[in-house]
Order: structure tokens, then C-alpha cells, then sequence
């Protein structure tokens, strides 16, 4: 058994994590994610309104008595999100994590701190990590480079990223980008990590609610058929290589151009539509990281866990035996 700071912390049996996934981060998912022994988030935004996220949070309270949270992702947005109506569900249901994202979570600390909420703050860099910290979170997430969504700017890859950061805070890590497997949670515990967060790998579980061709694209990828957008507009998105991401990539060669030039390409209610609910893997922009080089099946969540788990503590054994011999 693997015992760490975040396993510590929030009561979970095992030290992974699905952090939120637009899309997919609905009661289903994260309710198997919990029973399998890993921590899972409701996606707020998915609600459009207070009442609706916490009906959400119940409904995923009926299908597990395990922990699991919601995910606030702030980001600029074509449509106001009332973030404020989404912090006071969390806190009048008594949720007690809370992963942020995007920008600084400055303004919800207050009264997650006062309701006993504890903050996961995920970061693309050492900087922003430092400031999370100082901002009074309870866990940095970190992002390398590799990760699906948004990879920051820097360009730093997990394996020089995630010491970086456990060397410049003194709070539990959740190590994310490039994480799948077992020989992922060991090389990122051995990094200075408590955790590993997995998006993509969740994605191809049977309990994920996007089409099955999306699944099997992503078992039949490479760690090269990803690509990135928007990098002029200084807002890097990794997403799956496709026609429509060539086309988007294509359009961005030239820095003159704008969101408008390619908002009818990116709108993610046509990646939701055409994508996952539709299983078109070519008409939409749809969020996938380098890690699916590294999937080759889809199993429930409950055998994806226990395999990783499994695995983990093989690779720490077998390590630990072959490099600490004394002559």
C-alpha cells in the first residue's frame, strides 16, 4: 500500500487523481473514479446554474459514500460563469475539496478557508506555484508540458517541472502530464509528487461518457498525434490532431490573426456535439495529452486503478532492489 500526504489528507485509498474535464466530469465518471479508491472532481461550469451543481453533487453522493470534489476552472469565458453562485454550493453542500485552475483562486480562499474547504490549485509553472502557496492553498497541482488542455507557456516538460516545484514549496504535490500508469506514479512519487492527476488516461474508461470511437482513437494514438493551438494568443491549447486542429494551426500561422478568425473551428459545444457525443474524432477540437502514447486499453475505472496501483508498487520494489545494492 502506497500512503501519501494527499492520500492522508483527503481519505482516498490511492494517490491518484482525475482532475476536472470539461465534458466528462459529471456524477458517473467521478462517482466510479471514488468507488475505485482515486479522488475525482465534478466539472462546476458543466451546471449552468447553483441549483443545478448542487443537484450534481447529490446525484454523485448516491452513487458513492467516498470522497471526491468539485473543480472550478477560471478562465475567460464567451459566456458569463457565475463563479460566485458555484463557491457557495460547494460550501453549502459540504463539499470539502476544491481543485482550481486558470487563474489566481485569490478571491474564493476566503470562504473556502472559512467552510473548512481544502484548495488544489493546478499551475504550469514554478512561479505561479510559489504564489498559489502564498496565497494560502493546501496542494499544488503542476503541469508539465506534456499535459492535455492548458500547458502554459513555458514549455517545461513534468520531469524537470515537478522537482522544481517540490524543491520551491513546502505542500503536497500532484504531479500532472504524461501520467497513465503505474511506472507514472512511481517515477513521479521518486520526483517529489504525494499524487498523480489523469485526465486522458480516464477518458478511455468505460465509465467515461464520450463515444466509444474516441476511446479507441485514443488507444490507437501515438504521443505524437497531439497538437497545439492558439499559441499566438498566448493561450496554449494541447488537443488531439485532427482535421480540424491541422485547419486551426494552419490559420494561426499567421499572428495576426484573432479568436474570431477560428472561433467557428474551436467552440467546445461542437467539440461536445460532434466528438463525444457524436463520435466524429475529426469534426471538432477535442483534449488530449501526450500520455495516450502510453494507453492500449480501456478497462472500467475500478480495474484502471488497481492496475496502476498494482504496477506501482512493483516498479518501487523492483527499483529500490536493483539500484540500492551493496558490493
Amino acid at each position: 500500500m502506497i500512503r501519501t500526504r494527499i492520500t492522508e489528507m483527503f481519505g482516498v485509498e490511492t494517490p491518484i487523481v482525475m482532475g476536472g474535464m470539461t465534458g466528462l466530469g459529471a456524477a458517473p465518471l467521478v462517482a466510479a473514479v471514488a468507488n475505485a479508491g482515486a479522488l475525482g472532481f465534478i466539472v462546476a461550469h458543466m451546471s449552468p446554474t447553483k441549483a443545478a451543481l448542487l443537484a450534481e453533487i447529490e446525484r454523485c453522493r448516491a452513487l458513492t459514500d467516498k470522497p471526491f470534489g468539485v473543480n472550478l476552472t477560471l478562465l475567460p469565458s464567451l459566456n458569463p460563469i457565475p463563479y460566485d453562485d458555484y463557491r457557495e454550493a460547494i460550501i453549502e453542500s459540504g463539499i470539502k475539496i476544491v481543485e482550481t485552475a486558470g487563474r489566481s483562486p485569490i478571491e474564493h480562499l476566503a470562504g473556502f478557508k472559512a467552510a473548512g474547504v481544502k484548495v488544489i490549485h493546478k499551475c504550469t509553472s514554478v512561479r505561479h506555484a510559489v504564489t498559489a502557496a502564498r496565497l494560502g492553498v493546501d496542494v499544488i497541482s503542476i503541469d508539465g508540458f506534456e499535459c492535455a488542455g492548458h500547458p502554459g507557456e513555458d514549455d517545461v516538460g513534468l520531469i524537470v517541472l515537478l522537482p522544481a516545484t517540490a524543491d520551491a514549496v513546502d505542500l503536497p504535490i500532484i504531479a500532472s502530464g504524461g501520467m497513465a500508469d503505474g511506472r507514472s506514479l512511481a517515477a513521479a512519487l521518486t520526483l517529489g509528487a504525494d499524487g498523480i492527476n489523469m485526465g486522458t488516461r480516464f477518458m478511455a474508461t468505460r465509465e467515461a461518457a464520450i463515444h466509444e470511437n474516441v476511446k479507441r482513437k485514443i488507444v490507437e494514438n501515438t504521443e505524437r498525434d497531439t497538437l497545439l493551438t492558439n499559441r499566438t494568443l498566448r493561450n496554449t491549447s494541447r488537443v488531439a490532431r485532427n482535421a480540424i486542429s491541422e485547419e486551426v494551426a494552419k490559420i494561426q500561422q499567421d499572428s495576426t490573426k484573432t479568436i474570431e478568425d477560428v472561433r467557428h473551428l474551436v467552440a467546445g459545444l461542437r467539440g461536445r456535439v460532434k466528438v463525444y457525443e457524436g463520435g466524429d474524432v475529426d469534426d471538432g477540437i477535442w483534449t488530449v495529452g501526450q500520455s495516450q502514447g502510453l494507453i492500449h486499453d480501456i478497462p472500467t475505472c475500478a480495474e484502471l486503478v488497481a492496475n496502476i496501483m498494482r504496477q506501482a508498487e512493483d516498479v518501487l520494489a523492483r527499483t529500490s532492489g536493483r539500484v540500492l545494492q551493496t558490493t
